[in-house]
């Protein structure tokens, strides 16, 4: 997969269908010459190292024009992974602040190593391949001024168009320096005809879709709230100009962490663009002493000839296979009902028992405590940090027991990054809080964020956490984050540190989160901020499952899980259906929530007989599905941002395309409207049938001709599920 030769001094990295090309040139540049559809190795790239215009305030290597390159310019280079203030004007992947004062970096290549399989970093989530499945290589580069090694990471994985980057800057001198910009990633590419694809948004209006023409200038999307939020999401991508589901290139990067962020597409005055991503480097300042390193976080890149069908396909399948934990990236999980649409903080032990009995008559695996069971909690005003329960409130160990007994599983919720002023922890640590000198606090929601910074802290928290998980028989931690980080600053850190803050926050974040599932790997740990303002992969390499929203209105989550799919794959999205009302009904909900995770938000005392037939049904429907939705490949058929966006039309297909679930849901009155969808991804030499249509056909006829839908939706708020099966 991975190739070098020697007498070129070009690498060739090949994955399923790409190939991904570096080369060493004159002077130890190390320069990007190609990444797109597969092609043979040994071709010649000698005549890649220029674009964009010569002009002679452009600044040149003297050496390297000496020796018989005078079109040479680093400005107009196609660099691997630039440096800051050495002839590159163009955005800057790396900025060191050395000791005199100046930010000069000019790094140039030292040796390499390739190797089978992928190295896992220390601190810091990162995907996990064995020695078959992926190769990597390591490109070690110097500069000779601060003596910096920097050695650039590539895992190019067999059997899928990706490749896992990450960087290390390690001090090999005897001075200290400062990492002013680190990048994870930088892709130089030869023209700027793409669109710009993101997924923006705020609470209850999470990655919604976003596609612009790219223009001259930066564009740039990332987080400064200490968590990568709701507002951007780390994913993003260019496509060639004309790309959908099936046809046209695509370049898309989503960055392995939860913190601070950016990724960013700049097109210079020649009309090449360079993609960039990594943390996010306003306040960010990080000392490297001698023998020291700075590790950036991973990021994937994924290439698709094949639209953005095959782009999302590729994340879904890496994520399952390769950095969702293994030991629930193919475990079953349980279908639960969660407490707080149902009760809020208004609940005691045998409400919750009663919620019991009757999720476990309509088939439900796990009933979910939320908010409000520890502390003197009845409202968000006080008691988060207080970990203990609240005996006046909940007879915790009846209610676990009983609730076992019944057969069913039991969850519980956390906020443990945050803490009340008015809490017994605040009070006894006022200065646990994340805060600066001299300046108030600012609160959001009646609480400050914990310092997870911090060692003491952590270890408080964490000991606090296990004395009840430790004593009750708990299944699964719902872990929520609902305020994001202002007046960052850590009562431990000095001045000089100050602006390493933002970073070592997550650094502690991961480490207690890899501490937690060690101890406790047969907990199911699903990560939820304020709905989906921490859906990153950073959290998937600890959670399986992410809290999409907390909007559970099916029309608005057709949209907010049409953008989080072209990512994320399906078992990673929480999904809930909460109460109807007067537009969609439960059948509407459960369609929808069928795409995700599948569980409830509800009190289940108030169904009707009719409704809790309706609902015993999608309980057994979530079992028929369950290996084809979290394990298929996903076919977005017609978006929710289309045209009218009336209607939205997904399918879900096995791998061995035996079966297929086809979902159709519709937003506008449809009425006596033709209605027509082409299914994608079968077997065109296999034969389907589907019950609901009782119809019988060829999977050429399906993807082909399709399928009419004449006055089968109707309505607003409608959805129907169509399932195919593998006539033998």
């Amino acid at each position: 997969m991975i190739s070098y030769n020697e007498q070129t001094k070009v690498f060739q990295l090949d994955s399923k269908s790409a190939s991904y090309v570096i080369g060493i040139f004159e002077g130890g540049y190390i320069l990007h010459y190609y990444y797109g559809a597969k092609i043979p190795t040994g071709e010649d790239f000698s005549n890649m190292y220029y674009r964009g215009p010569q002009a002679s305030f452009i600044p040149y290597n003297v050496e390297v024009r000496r020796a018989g390159y005078p079109c040479f310019y680093p400005g107009n280079a196609p660099m691997e992974y630039p440096t800051n203030g050495a002839g590159d004007f163009r955005n800057s992947a790396l900025s060191i602040l050395n000791e005199d004062g100046n930010t000069v970096t000019d790094i140039r290549y030292e040796s390499h190593k390739i190797y089978a399989g992928k190295p896992r970093i220390e601190g810091l989530p990162s995907l996990y391949a064995d020695e078959t499945s992926a190769e990597t290589l390591e490109l070690i580069a110097l500069d000779p001024y601060t003596r910096a090694r920097v050695t650039l990471y590539y895992t190019v994985f067999k059997n899928l168009d990706a490749i896992v980057r990450s960087v290390k800057i390690e001090n090999a001198g005897d001075k200290t320096f400062k990492v002013d910009a680190a990048a994870s990633l930088c892709l130089d590419l030869p023209s700027m005809d793409y669109q710009w694809i993101h997924l923006w948004g705020q609470h209850c209006q999470e990655r919604a879709l976003s596609m612009t023409k790219l223009e001259h200038g930066t564009q740039m999307i990332g987080s400064k709230r200490g968590a990568s939020g709701h507002f951007h999401n780390p994913f993003a991508a260019l496509a060639t100009n004309g790309t959908d589901e099936q046809n046209g290139e695509v370049y898309a990067v989503n960055l392995v962490y939860s913190g601070n962020f950016t990724i960013s597409a700049e097109v210079d005055a020649g009309c090449t663009t360079r993609l960039m991503a990594g943390i996010n480097d306003h306040d960010f300042l990080w000392e490297v002493k001698p023998g020291a390193a700075f590790q950036t976080p991973e990021c994937v890149l994924v290439y698709s000839a094949n639209g953005l069908g095959e782009m999302s396909r590729t994340f879904h399948r890496l994520y399952l296979d390769h950095l969702i934990p293994a030991q629930w990236a193919y475990t079953k999980r349980p279908l639960l009902i969660n407490s707080w649409e149902a009760a809020y903080f208004d609940f005691d032990t045998d409400k919750l028992i009663a919620f019991a009995e009757r999720a476990k008559d309509i088939g439900i695996d796990m009933l979910v405590m939320d908010d409000g069971w520890f502390g003197h909690r009845d409202d968000d005003y006080d008691s988060l940090g207080d970990w203990y329960i609240y005996e006046s409130k909940l007879d915790l160990k009846r209610l676990t027991d009983t609730v076992h007994e019944m057969g069913l599983k039991f969850g519980i919720w956390y906020e443990p990054e945050m803490i009340s002023p008015d809490s017994d922890l605040f009070r006894a640590h006022p200065d646990w809080h994340i805060h600066v000198p001299g300046r108030p606090a600012t609160e959001g929601r009646q609480q400050y964020v914990i310092d997870f910074s911090r060692q003491d802290v952590r270890d408080n928290i964490f000991e606090q956490m296990s004395s009840v998980l430790d004593n009750y028989d708990i299944d699964y931690v719902k872990w929520d984050f609902n305020r994001n980080i202002t007046e960052a600053g850590s009562a431990l850190l000095d001045a000089e540190h100050g602006l390493e803050f933002f970073h070592r926050y997550m650094l502690g974040l991961y480490e207690f989160l890899e501490k937690f599932t060690k101890k406790y790997p047969h907990l199911l740990l699903e990560s939820c901020s304020g709905g989906g303002g921490r859906f990153d992969a950073g959290w998937l390499a600890y959670s399986p499952q992410v809290w999409t929203s907390d909007n559970t209105y099916p029309i608005d989550r057709c949209r907010i899980q049409y953008g989080t799919s072209l990512c994320y794959p399906a078992s990673s999205m929480g999904a809930h259906v909460s109460h109807k009302d007067a537009i969609c009904d439960y059948n509407m909900r459960g369609c929808v929530a069928m795409a995700g995770t599948f569980g409830y938000e509800m009190d289940p005392r108030t169904f009707t007989e009719e409704e809790k037939a309706l609902v015993k049904q999608q309980v057994v429907n979530y079992h028929k599905y369950y290996d084809t939705i979290h394990y298929g490949d996903l076919y977005r058929l017609i978006s929710p941002y289309d045209g009218h966006a009336d209607r939205a039309v997904w399918s879900f297909v096995s791998r061995d395309k035996s079966k297929a679930l086809l979902t159709a849901a519709t937003f506008q009155r449809t009425f006596n409207q033709s209605f027509w969808i082409r299914m994608q991804g079968l077997d065109p030499e296999k034969t389907y049938f589907c019950a609901e249509l009782n119809l019988t056909a060829s999977g050429a006829r399906l993807m082909n001709v399709g399928l009419n839908f004449f006055n089968q939706l109707g309505w607003i708020g409608t959805a129907r599920e169509f399932w195919f099966e593998e006539v033998k």
